[in-house]
């Protein structure tokens, strides 16, 4: 075989030789198959929102220029300054450009596989620029100046001592492994980071059309430190991640956290509209979005388009044998470069978006299972994908050999295609290679090939059989008892169009019994009171943590008296952000019963830090505005008026380390919800 090909059998055998690794992959996959086949028990109606979500995603990749620019226009209104950016070179410059004209000095980045695709760190580092990944797992890896291991759970490969060791000789803190103590040291040096910024960069989950909305997903809470802190955000956006409605944003919300974690929904989903408003007391001064196509639109019209319709969740990689064997470091280009999308989903989107003849290679890196297709829940078949890859079909359908196969393959499909082509001639040459084949039953020549073909490393061929596939078939009909025949049941062409989400039966649990079950389920903690007794349990409160100050919402969007009652009892109210206060106190538009939700929306008097900064969060709900489903959340009036929102559930965690959970990250380390009756 060429040379390149021995260099990805290297990385192949290097990772498969690698205990440590071997042991984190493991473990990893095992985790996140039993948590994703756990949160899609809840969903009763599975198939049918793969099949809604796969249509949506189909919609828009098939009119994708018209979809970008429809966004992009609302997106302006709303007062983002929009770039677009046919490259990656464009994208880059843009970055830069904003840089240099805050004269910015420091950049706080959340996770982003976009900036990774474009290799936006390296360009402004070399322009001169500080460059801090804030999610941990990216942390851990951008200071050990490694690539990310996987899309979802950058640092897997690593385990808690590597961690260890990589902090102690980084950050010069004594050497641990305990992962709260290293967690807790991330902690504290990106707190400073984000307090010192000059810009934010983050990526971005979904855009949605119908608003103009940016949607970001995440559990540290850096997305939100990122994107609201900072006097400027830049999001970075591919532009295939569109969706139409926020219908539909609900419907990919109850899809992408449950693969990607095993979550019904993530800590903190954030809700951009615009940029702060001259009345709102935080949030930045200007948001840019740039667009980057780098090559989508050009994908959007070739026979590989399935594959923009991947939301990125990772299921693929968790479920594919190959990468959990290899890990996303294998996968390399013939330049020996990482390509930023690992495993089956980036086998294809790969060679399609960074070019067929250096990432040519990793479409083989696949058994053909079909476990990525199950596993997505956008309905993409991988296979399929893969196959087609595999063939040349890059540009159109027409089938090429790959200029990279070695000269002897390609002479051998083009015989294999030309006797393929013709019946007859196929037949005559199986009945013959069958023959030849019991001949070779004798000798292991025929069975076992040289290693040099490939096959002769792990892999035995098998012996032709004399008679063709269609006539033992026949002769399977013949003898066969007759069979009723079953046929598949159409999903109804209502559930197809309906843009609602069915409403999970709530079986004899009220909406607010059961908010506050899914609240408790992930760390967070609910008290029913009422407005006589709210003051004294939040001063009781506030006296046991031993604290006198808190940072809050206006009083007018608190029950009525609550803020005298603190203030009258010797409590410092803070309506400006306040790092160094432990305490943030809001209200709650509404909640979401599913998911165990409180929507935060930003605007005057109601603070978005307040519920980030401190490390108690107080949040105050009247039971009525407990809704059932997102899909209803979704249509509150404050998601079309605030320039910012945030869906929160429960404390920040993250599980960035070995996969165990650990709380407080860069958001709150508790949150308590007060709820009142009316």
């Amino acid at each position: 075989m060429p040379s390149t090909t021995d260099s990805f059998r290297k990385h192949i055998r290097k990772s498969l030789n690698d205990q440590a690794l071997q042991v984190a992959l493991d473990a990893n996959a095992e985790r996140r198959i039993k948590v994703r086949q756990e949160a899609f028990a809840s969903l009763p109606d599975t198939k049918e929102r793969r099949l809604r979500a796969h249509n949506v995603r189909a919609q828009v990749i098939y009119n994708l220029a018209e979809a970008a620019d429809r966004f992009a226009v609302k997106a302006s209104q709303n007062g983002m300054i929009v770039h677009r950016a046919a490259s990656a070179n464009e994208a880059v410059s843009i970055v830069l450009e904003i840089a240099h004209s805050h004269n910015a000095s420091l950049i706080s980045k959340s996770k982003t596989m976009l900036g990774e695709e474009i290799a936006l760190n390296s360009a402004l580092e070399e322009a001169g620029l500080k460059v801090v990944e804030t999610d941990l797992g990216e942390y851990i890896v951008q200071i050990r100046g490694e690539p990310p291991a996987h899309i979802i759970t950058p640092a897997v490969h690593l385990s808690r001592q590597e961690v260890g060791q990589t902090f102690h000789e980084k950050l010069g803190i004594p050497y641990t492994d305990d992962i709260p103590t290293l967690t807790a040291a991330a902690r504290s040096v990106l707190r400073d980071t984000f307090l010192r910024t000059d810009i934010g960069i983050s990526g971005v989950n979904f855009g949605v059309a119908e608003t103009g909305s940016l949607c970001i997903l995440t559990n540290e809470g850096n997305g939100r430190m990122v994107t609201t802190v900072p006097p400027v955000h830049i999001a970075l956006m591919g532009i295939e991640r569109i969706v139409p409605s926020l219908d539909d944003l609900a419907l990919m919300i109850s899809l992408l956290p449950r693969s990607a974690t095993g979550q019904k929904i993530t800590v903190y989903t954030s809700l951009i509209n615009g940029p702060r408003r001259p009345d709102d007391p935080d949030g930045p001064e200007e948001r840019h979005l740039v667009l980057v196509d780098n090559g989508r639109i050009a994908a959007s019209k070739s026979p590989l388009s399935e594959i923009l319709y991947c939301i990125r969740c990772g299921a693929c990689l968790n479920a594919c044998p190959v990468f959990r064997e290899l890990g996303g470091h294998a996968y390399k280009g013939v330049n020996g470069h990482h390509t930023p999308y690992p495993g089956p989903m980036g086998s294809v989107i790969s060679p399609l978006l960074f070019g067929f003849e250096n990432y040519g290679n990793l479409p083989r890196a696949s058994t053909l299972c079909g476990a990525c297709k199950d596993a997505c829940p956008v309905d993409i078949d991988i296979p399929r994908l893969l196959l087609r890859l595999r063939a040349g079909e890059i540009e159109s359908p027409k089938r090429k050999i790959p200029a990279h196969v070695p000269w002897y393959l390609r002479w051998g499909i083009s015989v294999f295609t030309f006797i393929a082509a013709r019946p007859r001639l196929f037949s005559l040459s199986q009945k013959a290679a069958g023959v030849g084949g019991w001949i070779g039953a004798f000798s292991s020549k025929w069975i076992h090939l040289p290693a040099f073909t490939g096959w002769g490393y792990s892999k035995d061929f098998p012996r032709p059989d004399s008679r063709p596939f269609s006539a033992r078939w026949k002769d399977l009909e013949a003898s066969a008892e007759p069979e009723e025949i079953v046929t598949h049941k159409s999903v109804p062409t209502q559930i197809l169009d309906k843009n609602e989400e069915t409403p999970p039966a709530l079986g004899d649990e009220d909406s607010t019994s059961r908010f506050i079950k899914e609240l408790e389920a992930l760390g967070g903690k609910a008290v029913r009171s009422s407005e006589t007794d709210l003051p004294d349990q939040i001063l009781s409160l506030l006296k046991n943590r031993e604290s006198n100050s808190i940072v809050a919402w206006d009083e007018k969007h608190l029950p009525e008296g609550l803020i005298q009652s603190l203030k009258s009892s010797s409590i410092t109210v803070n309506s400006s952000p306040n790092p160094a206060i432990k305490v943030g106190l809001t209200g709650a538009a509404s909640a979401t019963a599913e998911t165990g939700s409180i929507l935060l929306p930003g605007g005057p008097g109601r603070s978005l830090t307040a519920s980030l900064l401190p490390e108690l969060h107080i949040a105050v709900l009247k039971e009525k505005d407990i809704k059932n489903t997102l899909t209803e959340t979704l249509h509150a009036q404050d998601i079309y008026e605030a320039s910012a929102l945030a869906l929160v559930t429960g404390p920040s965690r993250t599980a960035d380390i070995e996969m165990a959970l650990t709380i407080g990250v860069h958001g709150p380390k508790e949150i308590i919800v007060f709820i009142l009756p009316g």
